[in-house]
């Protein structure tokens, strides 16, 4: 064969595939804006994406289970998800395109086979939307509201009605408030269109109107004026941190539950997809999401703990600078903080290794921590260092993990990395709350002693941590696939 005929041979494949991308695409938008139904690849989100996106996670899924997964059977897949019906759901085609794979001769055709794994979704209740109020709108506030926002659909499960703030409503307030949503110095644009509703003090996104509401006390505020009833306030002010505090939001009139977005005194602290389940949402009415280092710890020490089991360790988390710090040298409540936060490695405290009990209390008195906060603006390290009570490997080790990324109660909390090329600004971004860097796993010769690396994009993947527990809170989970 020539080099030509195999050029175009070539060129003639990727016309294929790209074509068969753009079906793809097609079909996941229909599915998620027509049925609510939402499609993930091995937990990636592909709503809004483009072709050299979709390529490249194939590429990605498919180093991943060590097996092709490729775009023409996965949108073969999709179309028969599209023909039948199906309640509001989250599938994972990577997991199905793989297990389509691995199960094919058990099946007639595609179709058979859409309808076994998904059988479960017959006779899954219907959903009741649940009104949702932030209170503040800082860099949790803002992202929660934009992934609220461009997830909405057809408006099944959370609906963003109203943003509280303090100060005067005026043009140039909503402006800057609108600015600060369309724009993002580290998340870029929001993939929407945010408009400025002075007349009803309010912001239009994607043309759906969410007031914003001036407020100094959270129990002076009559929601039911917007129309907004039994909703779920998310406080990410971090003004109000016990359970008598956060108490004030139920006594306005419109609101029925509270999760603080950081941790929280005398309330249920909870890492979702570790111990959320514990938690009735019918008989408690305030929850916390703890930190967002809490999230990216606890479900590796959840499966460590589970496999191996932990004697004691130690963890130190290498976290990007906090707008608690200061711009320039100035005068701080907190030791070394005061230091200028883009020029220093700054020792401070992290009452995480602590926290991580609550969720997992057989860890308890076992884990000692400490932060060191550096000149990066998100995205965020922990270190594990842990005794085992088992002797183990790397291989073991990174087998165990990759086991729970792709199956499991931690599906949506687990992303493992393949590349030893991973830096920082590479996991900006991700949804999964903990990065388990595989090639970075040390273990000792006696195979006790285990040294874990664990990224955490601090702002965007606590966020999803946010409204993964928000839609557990409402009662609004949808059936899954993963």
């Amino acid at each position: 064969m020539s080099s030509n005929t195999s050029y175009e041979k070539e060129l003639a494949f990727q016309a294929d595939r790209r074509k068969a991308t753009t079906e793809f695409i097609k079909i996941v938008s229909n599915l998620w804006y027509d049925k609510s139904i939402e499609v993930v690849l091995f937990k990636n989100q592909i709503i809004d994406k483009n072709v050299s996106d979709i390529i490249n996670l194939h590429e990605y899924a498919g180093e991943f289970v060590q097996k092709p997964i490729s775009i023409f059977d996965s949108v073969e897949i999709l179309r028969a998800i599209n023909d039948i019906k199906l309640p509001p759901a989250k599938l994972d085609i990577g997991k199905l395109t793989y297990e389509y794979h691995a199960d094919t001769n058990n099946y007639g055709n595609v179709k058979a086979f859409v309808l076994d794994k998904l059988k479960d979704a017959n006779g899954v209740a219907g959903i009741k939307p649940k009104d949702v109020i932030l209170y503040g709108f800082g860099r949790i506030g803002r992202l929660v509201a934009r992934e609220l926002m461009a997830k909405t659909g057809k408006g099944n499960q959370l609906r963003l009605r109203a943003i509280v703030t303090r100060g005067p409503i005026t043009q140039d307030v909503l402006e800057k408030r609108a600015s600060l949503l369309r724009t993002d110095s580290v998340h870029g644009k929001f993939t929407g269109t945010i408009d400025v509703d002075l007349k009803n003090s309010a912001l239009l996104i994607n043309g759906t109107t969410v007031h914003i509401i001036s407020a100094e006390k959270p129990e002076d505020i009559d929601y039911t004026k917007y129309g907004i009833i039994s909703a779920l306030v998310i406080d990410n002010t971090g003004a109000f941190r016990d359970k008598k505090a956060l108490s004030r939001h139920l006594e306005s009139k419109g609101a029925s539950r509270v999760l603080l977005t950081a941790p929280g005194k005398e309330v249920p602290n909870i890492v979702h997809g570790v111990n959320h389940l514990e938690y009735d949402p019918d008989t408690i009415k305030i929850f916390s999401a703890a930190s967002c280092t809490t999230n990216a710890i606890t479900p590796i020490l959840k499966v460590i703990e589970d496999s191996l089991g932990i004697k004691k360790g130690h963890l130190e988390t290498i976290h990007a600078y906090t707008n608690d710090q200061n711009l320039v040298d100035n005068m701080h409540s907190k030791y070394r903080r005061g230091r200028a936060a883009a020029l220093n490695m700054v020792i401070t405290e992290t009452g995480a290794g602590v926290a991580v009990s609550k969720a997992i209390p057989s860890l308890a008195g076992k884990l000692s921590s400490n932060a060191i906060r550096v000149p990066v603006p998100n995205g965020s390290l922990a270190i594990l260092n842990l005794e085992v009570k088992n002797k183990t490997s790397k291989e073991s080790i990174n087998t165990i993990l990759k086991k729970y990324a792709l199956e499991g109660d931690l599906v949506e909390q687990i992303k493992y990395s393949l590349s030893n090329e991973l830096v920082s600004s590479d996991i900006v971004g991700t949804s999964a709350p903990s990065i388990y860097d595989s090639p970075a796993t040390i273990v000792s010769k006696d195979g006790k002693s285990i040294v874990l690396y664990i990224w955490y994009d601090n702002e965007y993947g606590y966020s999803h941590q946010v409204i993964r527990l928000a839609k557990y809170i409402s009662k609004v989970r949808r059936f899954t696939y993963y």
